[in-house]
């Protein structure tokens, strides 16, 4: 009897030291599953920003390349504003797919500053027009292929992580053919100016 005494003792005692570590141990660590949360909505809200900025930027492309169809002077011009389009269509449809996935809401509007952009270039035309858009596009696709760069090396979430790996080269395409076109819009422009000024 002291023996079965002895061992329900032992047992009891083993299992209530393993409760008790275990609760310690829950204790000891709520600072660090604290932190974890913190660092993966940290991580989500970068990742979301970047969505939400390239969804911006696709719109704005899209938005801009149809100007283009319609204003542009220059042949090549034109046939580039079809291009992005085309192209930046099917990265906004991409990214959307991604967005929903991740349970993101996109926007579906020209942010404030693109709408400025875009009242400014409807005012132009030819090869005003022309020099103007190529400008805008060099700048943005500068900017995009930073923001791209970074995300496809830094996020956190692997679809969009992916998303920036395979729309990267995209990006850099689109900025070699503008750097290509935006200097020949630019002496044209200046050419147009002067018989303007000369007719005057």
């Amino acid at each position: 009897m002291n023996r079965v005494f002895t061992s329900l003792f032992v047992f009891s005692f083993g299992a209530a030291m393993t409760v008790s570590s275990a609760v310690a141990q829950q204790d000891k660590n709520p600072n660090q599953t604290q932190m974890s949360s913190k660092e993966s909505a940290a991580t989500t809200m970068t990742d979301t920003h970047f969505i939400d900025k390239a969804a911006e930027g696709g719109l704005a492309e899209v938005e801009f390349g149809k100007l283009a169809e319609q204003k542009a002077g220059d042949e090549q011009v034109k046939k580039f504003g079809e291009r992005m389009v085309t192209d930046h269509s099917k990265v906004n449809q991409q990214l959307k797919d991604v967005a929903q996935q991740e349970h993101i809401q996109i926007p579906d509007h020209l942010s404030a500053k693109d709408q400025a952009t875009k009242d400014r270039l409807e005012k132009l035309s030819g090869a005003e027009f022309d020099h103007a858009y190529m400008q805008d596009m060099v700048k943005d696709h500068e900017a995009d292929i930073a923001e791209f760069a970074r995300e496809s090396q830094s996020a956190k979430d692997p679809a969009v992580k992916n998303f920036a790996q395979q729309t990267l080269p995209v990006l850099r395409q689109h900025l070699r053919i503008a750097e290509k076109i935006a200097p020949e819009q630019k002496t044209t422009a200046a050419n147009t100016g002067m018989k303007h000024n000369s007719a005057q």
